[in-house]
């Protein structure tokens, strides 16, 4: 009995120091990493986290919970949603008491896409938190991200190659002269000062690096930026003056006993060659994290970000002005930009706008791109770029080349490794283009025709068609224009056409015929009624085309002619086709042509047409050349003859002066 009473005796001491050397394994890694977290070494502190909580036995549910929430804070914070979306889950699992967990987890369900889910628990939150602005703007955003998907934009991005490294991030592109023939941005690619992975990111350092523009306008190979840029700490985030001649960049110092945070320094350049990068002090307290920065066109006023107390929440942009060569004390840009969530990676746009990436505004998930335009002092007019700028990545740091609606940003979307690439984006200039050819009313091409354009932009275009008659001219957007085609021996011919409002590119066809100055006219589909003068409803095209004319040419009088064909007699014919001239006269005189100007006359079947090429190019029974007299007629078979008393019955109109209200 005793040595059974001493071997439970010694087993269950061994059981109680397994039992503490496993419970203080995962619980010094945990104070390990609640050190680690407190100096912003994220991505240390999460794999920490990680081995705790899977050491930990099931008895210790909210330390488990815990470890498992501030791994997914980690993973949230280094960009690695996926994980983080495992880590929040576990800590709700295990009962996390801090309802923060919920939100935490809907953002980067968001992030994830899982828009469904993720609006689940912004609900959950709200429930005890029902003024939060993050779960407010969050579930608004769910809600729209279906409508908000079917909005495209006209602008076209795609992976820019020509920066982008394969194993490593590329981001935060900024132009560093006014042609946009240079081009910085941050890598951490294989020859960056540093190759080990930072505690805080989990990878490797960035540095800057510089891309130029070749005679033949091609980007040559990135490389880093000579001088004082690179050292081993982080160096990115650049905004460099319009003149080319400043830089302003961001610089992470590290300790491993402390956090650093981040820091903004500036260089000029004379002679080519960049001074030493200084630091630019911003807030009397110089140990204040500000990163970021972003110069205006006239180099007067800085953007920035930082995580300063008083904000409204976590990293805000600020702005300061330089007076008589110093920087004044900077402001908060106020809760119209700056949200409980994270304002980063600003952009000055020479129109006076600011670009900036977001988290805490509605949005497509992770960081969004948002252009903000000012009402007034205090506030601005924020909007999302939408897509394809936006996904449910991260989406930040663009920069324009200059004034043009074309330049590149950064993103991580598609990247299973979380790298940050640069993408570029044009928005491509709406054509609107003028095709037009000139012809005479026999459909043949008039090479010698000039074509003035006029528009209400103040062009006033004369151009020569070409041989064969066509003519080609780029319009602009939202102008109306007169066209007035004219050439020698031919009456004008005007017309018009109008590009307001058009959203999309288009082309115009414009067809001018011309009509030849001393021989009749046919007015082709005017109609009588059948042994009548009485016009019909089918004839008002014609007539308003011959109203047209009319009035495109103001100084030509004519004579309106009307025939008939042989069947009736000849006085008969005659007194119809008087009478039939007449009722077109007045039919232009009720449209406002001058009575002068026209004159009616009638000569029944007395001038039979001569058949020409065009008539015997549609009735193959019929010659060139012949006359379509009642002995011919006659001849022709019972359809043939219904065919030429077709075409000897018309409406012709001849020009019989050209200086009407001429001096």
């Amino acid at each position: 009995m005793k040595q059974m009473a001493k071997f439970y005796f010694t087993a269950c001491w061994v059981l109680i120091i397994c039992v503490l050397i496993q419970s203080c394994g995962p619980m010094a890694r945990l104070k390990k990493a609640d050190k680690k977290y407190d100096i912003g070494e994220y991505y240390t502190a999460g794999n920490l986290y990680r081995k705790a909580y899977s050491t930990l036995p099931l008895s210790k549910r909210q330390i488990r919970a815990y470890a498992a929430f501030r791994q997914g804070e980690c993973f949230r914070i280094i960009n690695k949603p996926a994980k983080a979306v495992n880590a929040y889950l576990a800590s709700i699992k295990s009962k996390y008491k801090d309802s923060i967990v919920y939100l935490q987890y809907a953002r980067v369900l968001h992030e994830n896409g899982n828009y469904g889910e993720a609006l689940k628990m912004y609900q959950t939150y709200l429930k005890a938190h029902p003024d939060n602005q993050l779960a407010l703007n969050g579930i608004t955003a769910c809600n729209k991200l279906s409508e908000w998907q079917k909005l495209k934009t006209d602008y076209v991005i795609q992976r820019a190659g020509e920066f982008n490294s394969k194993n490593a991030s590329d981001f935060c592109p900024v132009f560093a002269d006014a042609d946009g023939s240079s081009l910085i941005f941050s890598s951490a690619r294989v020859n960056s000062t540093i190759r080990k992975p930072s505690d805080i990111t989990g990878f490797p350092q960035n540095d800057l690096y510089l891309a130029q523009k070749n005679v033949a306008g091609k980007w040559e190979k990135p490389v880093p930026m000579e001088g004082g840029f690179n050292t081993d700490f982080d160096e990115g985030s650049a905004s460099v003056t319009e003149d080319g001649k400043t830089i302003y960049f961001t610089r992470c110092p590290y300790d491993e006993t402390q956090s650093l945070g981040a820091q903004i320094f500036m260089a000029g350049r004379s002679g080519g060659q960049w001074t030493e990068p200084k630091q630019v002090v911003l807030f009397k307290d110089s140990s204040i994290t500000v990163a970021h920065p972003a110069i205006n066109a006239s180099g007067d006023t800085l953007y920035f970000v930082s995580d300063k107390k008083g904000g409204y929440g976590g990293k805000d942009i600020w702005m300061t002005v330089k007076e008589k060569g110093m920087w004044s004390t900077p402001q908060n840009l106020g809760p119209s930009i700056n949200t409980p969530g994270d304002e980063m990676f600003p952009y000055a746009h020479p129109d006076g706008s600011l670009y900036f990436s977001s988290n805490g505004h509605p949005g497509f998930g992770g960081l969004d791109i948002f252009h903000a335009t000012r009402i007034d002092d205090k506030n601005w007019n924020v909007v999302n770029m939408m897509t394809p700028f936006n996904s449910n990545g991260d989406d930040f740091g663009i920069t324009f080349e200059r004034k043009k609606q074309k330049g590149y940003f950064s993103s991580n979307r598609g990247e299973s490794k979380g790298y940050d690439k640069i993408w570029s984006f044009n928005l491509p200039e709406k054509e609107f283009i003028l095709t037009g050819v000139v012809t005479d009313n026999k459909k043949q091409m008039l090479g010698d025709a000039i074509v003035r354009i006029i528009g209400t932009n103040g062009a006033n275009v004369k151009m020569r068609t070409k041989k064969d008659g066509t003519f080609f001219y780029k319009v602009e957007p939202n102008v109306d224009y007169v066209l007035l085609a004219t050439c020698r021996g031919f009456l004008n011919q005007k017309n018009q056409l109008s590009t307001q409002g058009l959203k999309e590119s288009k082309t115009y066809k414009v067809a001018f015929q011309l009509t030849p100055i001393g021989k009749p006219i046919p007015l082709n589909n005017i109609f009588f009624e059948f042994g009548k003068w009485t016009l019909t409803k089918e004839s008002e095209t014609a007539m308003n085309s011959l109203v047209k004319t009319l009035k495109d040419n103001p100084n030509i009088t004519i004579e309106l002619a009307a025939h008939t064909d042989m069947i009736g007699t000849s006085e008969a014919n005659m007194t119809l086709s008087e009478r039939r001239a007449q009722t077109v006269v007045d039919f232009l005189i009720q449209a406002g042509i001058s009575k002068e100007r026209l004159s009616a006359k009638g000569y029944g079947e007395s001038m039979p047409v001569t058949v020409d090429a065009n008539i015997a190019a549609a009735y193959p029974f019929l010659k060139e050349g012949t006359v379509l007299d009642e002995a011919f007629v006659k001849a022709l078979k019972p359809d043939q003859q219904e065919i030429a008393n077709k075409i000897n019955r018309r409406t012709e109109f001849r020009v019989v002066k050209t200086t009407f209200g001429l001096k």
